[in-house]
């Protein structure tokens, strides 16, 4: 369950992690069905369930800080601000899409609010994190690096090489483990030697800790610690954010690696948004009737999207030939 808010965190600013987190929930539920219906081709991983990770931790970042993730991006994109019509174009492959309608799903990109991708190879983000924070501390602008990855990632062999490099240069910035306990269809239990991830750092001396990656209110928390120690020019830090997609690994995935039970409890006990809507309304934050209209304001937004995506043009044949080297 949400614990007491943070002393830095108010009421407006619980009520917009509730708005924030619904939103990338109700993106990702019409991009399931867009693609059901073959509006969205090739590969789609939604982030049904992780919402807590990406909205607690943008809540610290600063203007300027960057973020790069894996396959499974379309929260991170929504969180720090990227246009859901565009993102929405950009899976369903049209011109007016951050990618152009080339990227699709997993390589989409925005310079304007430091979104270095989507990535398909699995860790290859980590590294370009890691150039990223080194391009801040040579630059001296108080900027730190989120680098998003997961626990099948973690085992890796250039996320160590990427810890050793930050260490060594003591870049700031901060890993963040989004471990969903599935590394496709293997258990974190069947993968992992050392189930707790967050120590890995422990041999190149990078600090770190886990965190309950369903409660956005504990993210914000240990992002702050995160944020103060990288920014302080302290090197880099771990977090391991404890949490549960509900979906298969991608679209085309049935999860028959996992009970129904299973997943219908961790919905029952530990659903980020549910938790949070029942803490706004025992505590007279808000009622169950304006949750209600915040919930509809969002559907509406997202159908939109989703028509603007559906209603835009292709790209021309012509962009086969831009953004590339030859």
């Amino acid at each position: 369950m949400v614990k007491k808010p943070l002393k830095t965190t108010g009421n407006r600013e619980i009520i917009n992690f509730f708005q924030e987190m619904l939103t990338i929930r109700r993106f990702e539920e019409k991009a399931g069905q867009l693609y059901g219906m073959g509006h969205i081709g090739g590969f789609c991983h939604l982030y049904i369930g992780q919402e807590a990770i990406v909205v607690g931790l943008e809540s610290i970042a600063i203007e300027g800080d960057q973020r790069v993730t894996s396959y499974r991006d379309h929260g991170h994109m929504i969180a720090c601000g990227m246009s859901p019509k565009r993102i929405m174009a950009e899976l369903t492959g049209r011109g007016s899409g951050y990618s152009k309608g080339k990227g699709g799903s997993m390589h989409m990109f925005s310079r304007e609010k430091n979104f270095f991708g989507g990535h398909g190879i699995v860790a290859a983000q980590v590294p370009i994190a890691a150039g990223l924070a080194f391009s801040n501390k040579y630059r001296e602008n108080n900027n730190i690096a989120f680098g998003y990855f997961g626990d099948g990632a973690a085992n890796q062999g250039q996320i160590y090489e990427t810890f050793n490099m930050a260490s060594l240069w003591v870049l700031p910035i901060v890993f963040v483990i989004e471990n969903n306990q599935y590394a496709m269809g293997t258990s974190l239990e069947r993968a992992s030697s050392s189930p707790a991830l967050y120590t890995r750092g422990q041999a190149f001396n990078i600090p770190g800790e886990a965190v309950d990656g369903m409660n956005v209110l504990a993210v914000k928390e240990a992002g702050e610690r995160a944020e103060k120690h990288c920014r302080s020019g302290k090197g880099p830090y771990i977090l391991e954010m404890n949490t549960y997609r509900y979906r298969g690994h991608s679209m085309s995935d049935p999860a028959k690696y996992r009970t129904r039970d299973e997943v219908n409890k961790i919905k029952a006990e530990r659903d980020p948004i549910d938790n949070l809507r029942s803490y706004l309304i025992s505590n007279n934050i808000s009622t169950d009737s304006e949750l209600k209209d915040i919930d509809k304001q969002i559907k509406d937004a997202i159908s939109d999207a989703a028509d603007f995506a559906i209603s835009s043009d292709i790209p021309d044949d012509n962009e086969l030939w831009t953004d590339i080297y030859s």
